[in-house]
């Protein structure tokens, strides 16, 4: 597992530098980045769906 973190984070400054020297680069990095968090935002909406969690308030929320 740390061998896993260190790996991460060199990679992580590693392409840091390429991103920070490179403007194509950069402007993929940040598409794809958008395209991840709405990927994640769907599939957390899916699964608060699918255990009944909705926005209206449940049984344990009240106003008082």
């Amino acid at each position: 597992m740390e061998k896993f973190i260190i790996g991460l984070a060199v990679g992580m400054a590693g392409g840091a530098l390429l991103v920070a020297n490179n403007c194509k680069l950069r402007n993929l990095v940040k598409k794809n980045q958008e395209d991840i968090m709405k990927k994640a935002e769907q599939y957390i909406d899916q699964k608060l769906e699918s255990l009944g969690c909705t926005e209206q308030g449940g049984e344990g929320e009240s106003a008082e």
